[in-house]
């Protein structure tokens, strides 16, 4: 990593601290606080000896210096205890905005762009990188400003007493950062490098787990095997490199402070032989000053190599700031929202003309193609796979960059707010994503529904059935376990019929179901979708028969547009090639069932 990068991500990093900036003041003046009690913690325990040895004053007499010993031992432990408290609210407020900044870009960005990447990239990106800057706000932030300053509180301390003591203090501190930041440089690099390990593998390991069923019919286990073995290493190799490093540089820390104090240590034992004559202010030095300095002495450092410690936790926070950076910068300017609400909300009409929809990396992936889908009636998108139905859908969604116009009831999409826009959309697609929680949970969404609507839907979308034996507060895991694909696919109607859509969007809504469940979603969905507009994406023909309008798609171009009828009767056409191969599927499907 280039210099002016890593520049540029520790100014980004530090410009989220301000978010805290409260917790991060606390934590430091606690520090400061308890640098305090810990001079006066010294200067009682040296004269406690002094008194001891030296003055031979008796024990009786020396109480009250052991009570305020022991009250500044105290006082520093809570100290300690509530910075130790003050820095993780610093680091929490700052983990909890950072991850709110990624859950809104990945919003702004929507499903195409998110489908692009494993979904255990979003989650390494999102759980452990995040994560990994919370010590860096919680420890490095506040012991980079203490650092400085409690070393300054012990020194306005130790010149008054002994000058040449001050002098060892004064010139041997900076050695401590000089070689921090020299191991530092390094371990920026292979933090970095161990982020990207980690994202790759994380990404890997949760595909594989999501496909296990898929990869054990095809019997890839073993080969899988192999490949997430080598995955590891890299990882494995990679974290070692960094754990490497930070023992090298503990090392290097601890070898400079030990000859320091060492160093402190001699200058004193000479001094008390009469062997060396400098440093201090009239009478000779004393064992009060000696056992003062040299009590101070490991404090004095102590600060720069808990620095030299969090240091580490700087390099982390950078290399996972660098992945959280770029994917915050991504330009999201071509799928642009404006601030028109819509207009005649009780019914929609979309108008396409010279239609081109590009990924959000720029390549060309439908139109251009022009087509207009009628308020209150019903549409029909087909077309083989790759066709770009679903990027053709995305962009009516507001989820992909376009050219040329897409209007919805007269307004240009990119002058729509999309938020509002979606708000008069429902949707039904193939694959029902319900979530972790009760039934009730994933129908309403966190909405306030009455009992009384609710049950209205669910009688209306069919689920009642399984509903009223199962309960409301019935529990469903990642992933609809629980129930069948049937049941979650008509949770997922009612939950759309809650939303009082005045435009359906109907994505595949029965491919995977069996057919009295499919017969079931369509009875509902016809009941809701008939008073709206509506447009219907599917590979199966026969029941379009009563649909208005059939937009036909290949190569990501729009081919043919017409109803049922005509549609069929063009001989030549795509629609008739897939409605026969279609049949004929149907035809075999029934004569392996009679067999």
């Amino acid at each position: 990593m280039d210099k002016n990068k890593q520049r540029s991500l520790n100014q980004w990093l530090k410009a989220q601290s301000k978010l805290a900036k409260r917790w991060l003041m606390l934590a430091i003046g606690l520090g400061v606080l308890s640098s305090v009690f810990l001079v006066g913690q010294a200067a009682l325990l040296a004269t406690l000896l002094h008194d001891l040895i030296i003055d031979h004053v008796d024990k009786s007499e020396l109480i009250p210096y052991f009570l305020g010993l022991l009250a500044l031992i105290g006082l520093r432990a809570l100290c300690s205890w509530a910075r130790e408290i003050a820095g993780f609210r610093c680091g929490e407020e700052i983990r909890i905005y950072i991850r709110q900044l990624i859950m809104d870009k990945l919003r702004e960005l929507g499903p195409a762009y998110i489908k692009g990447q494993p979904a255990g990239t979003w989650a390494a990106l999102t759980l452990e990188q995040v994560e990994n800057m919370h010590d860096f706000f919680a420890r490095y932030l506040p012991q980079m400003a203490l650092a400085v300053m409690i070393p300054v509180v012990i020194l306005v301390v130790v010149f008054p007493v002994n000058w040449a003591a001050g002098l060892i203090f004064l010139f041997t501190a900076p050695l401590v950062p000089l070689f921090m930041a020299l191991v530092g440089m390094k371990a920026a690099d292979a933090g970095r490098r161990n982020f990207k390990a980690l994202r790759r593998l994380s990404g890997h390991f949760y595909d594989r787990l999501q496909s296990m069923t898929t990869i054990r019919l095809f019997d890839r286990a073993d080969a899988e095997t192999e490949t997430m073995r080598g995955a590891s290493e890299v990882f494995r190799n990679r974290t070692m490199d960094v754990l490497r490093i930070a023992f090298l540089s503990s090392a290097v820390l601890e070898f400079f402070t030990s000859i320091a104090i060492a160093l402190t240590a001699v200058y004193f034992g000479f001094s008390f032989i009469d062997k060396l004559d400098f440093g201090y202010y009239g009478a000779g030095v004393t064992l009060f000053s000696g056992m003062f300095i040299l009590i101070l002495a490991p404090e004095f450092y102590q600060p720069l190599r808990d620095l030299g410690t969090f240091y580490h936790a700087k390099q982390l926070a950078v290399g996972a700031a660098e992945s959280i950076v770029e994917f915050l910068e991504v330009d999201v300017s071509k799928v642009t929202s404006g601030t028109q609400a819509l207009t005649d909300t009780n019914s929609v009409e979309i108008i396409a003309d010279n239609l081109t929809v590009f990924s959000p990396e720029g390549h060309q992936l439908v139109g251009p193609i022009s087509f207009t889908i009628g308020k209150n009636h019903t549409t029909a998108l087909v077309g083989p796979s790759g066709a770009g139905k679903t990027s053709l859908i995305n962009a009516i969604l507001g989820f992909m960059p376009y050219d040329g116009s897409l209007t919805i009831n007269g307004i240009e999409l990119s002058d729509l707010d999309h938020t509002d826009w979606r708000r008069y959309i429902s949707w039904v697609g193939q694959n029902p994503l319900l979530l972790n929680g009760t039934i009730r949970d994933n129908v309403t969404m966190g909405k306030d529904i009455s009992d009384d609507q609710l049950q209205a839907v669910l009688e209306s979308s069919f689920a009642a059935e399984f509903v009223n034996y199962h309960g409301l507060d019935y529990a469903i895991t990642d992933r609809s376990g629980g129930l069948s694909v049937g049941q979650a696919q008509r949770l997922a109607l009612a939950r759309s019929m809650l939303q009082h859509g005045s435009f359906w969007l109907l994505d595949e809504p029965t491919a995977s179901l069996d057919a009295r469940s499919e017969q079931l979603v369509m009875k509902g969905l016809t009941t809701h979708i008939e008073k709206n507009t509506a447009l219907l994406v599917t590979h199966q023909l026969s029941p379009l028969k009563s649909v208005d309008h059939i937009l036909v798609m290949d190569n990501g171009q729009l081919v043919q547009s017409g109803d049922f009828t005509t549609l069929s009767q063009q001989e030549d056409g795509l629609f008739a090639t897939m409605l026969a191969a279609n049949q004929a599927h149907q035809e075999a499907d029934k004569g392996n069932l009679d067999a």
